[in-house]
């Protein structure tokens, strides 16, 4: 059985820091318009239409000589004019940051040492590769969670040597033998299919309830609003 434990109190400096390892993966929840617009789309997975929580995932490497701990992401990054798009290596510090990333958690899926160094090995052949990060295959994402038929079927707007964040941390998990989202192609994985995913281990959740609610509220007015514009059309 999955166990989730919630962690209060703490900095993302101070979560990342405890429980982050190689191996593990990582996922956020931020406040940037792409965050939002990733967490609105997820709200196909739920059965009353709640925005998820997570945007973005990624995997994380282990301590390296420079005494700091790195993570391997598929991302989108500006950083002062320049640009990275795709498979890359950033220092978890990028994470630190608690009011541009509102929601960590970290997943223990309990691997062994052996799968943990071969699932770093394959996500630095793909950094190697120079694997792109593909915004057309997030489109193909969304249509797939407005059908769910199509779901378990080839992204449509697939392309070769891509993978967004989600899907790029679905196809290192099944190199090491395992399926995160069972029934759910790679290409149509979001952050919050391994979120939810039956394989965990262990979840540790920086819990902070408080802005959850205030973004669902903020959702449900937003809602509210269009509909209620919809029907003045209407009549």
């Amino acid at each position: 059985m999955s166990e989730l434990v919630n962690i209060t109190g703490m900095s993302n400096q101070e979560f990342l820091a405890k429980y982050a390892k190689a191996g593990h993966i990582g996922l956020s929840g931020g406040i940037t318009l792409i965050d939002r617009a990733i967490r609105r789309a997820e709200r196909h997975l739920d059965d009353e239409k709640r925005w998820g929580r997570w945007s973005h995932v990624f995997v994380f490497q282990g301590q390296r000589a420079d005494g700091h701990h790195w993570i391997i992401e598929s991302d989108l990054q500006f950083v002062h004019k320049h640009i990275s798009l795709g498979v890359q290596e950033n220092r978890v510090t990028k994470y630190h940051d608690d009011k541009l990333y509102t929601w960590l958690a970290v997943i223990d899926l309990g691997l062994t040492e052996p799968q943990a160094k071969e699932l770093v090995r394959e996500a630095l052949d793909l950094v190697a590769n120079r694997t792109r990060y593909s915004i057309r295959e997030l489109f193909g994402t969304l249509l797939a969670l407005r059908h769910p038929g199509l779901r378990g079927k080839d992204n449509v707007l697939s392309r070769n040597n891509s993978l967004y964040c989600s899907a790029f941390v679905q196809h290192l998990i099944r190199k090491v033998g395992h399926d995160l989202a069972p029934g759910v192609d790679s290409k149509n994985t979001t952050p919050e299919d391994i979120a939810r995913t039956p394989l965990a281990r262990v979840t540790y959740l920086l819990d902070r309830p408080h802005l959850l609610e205030k973004t669902t509220t903020l959702a449900a007015k937003l809602r509210a609003r269009v509909q209620a514009r919809l029907k003045k059309k209407r009549t």
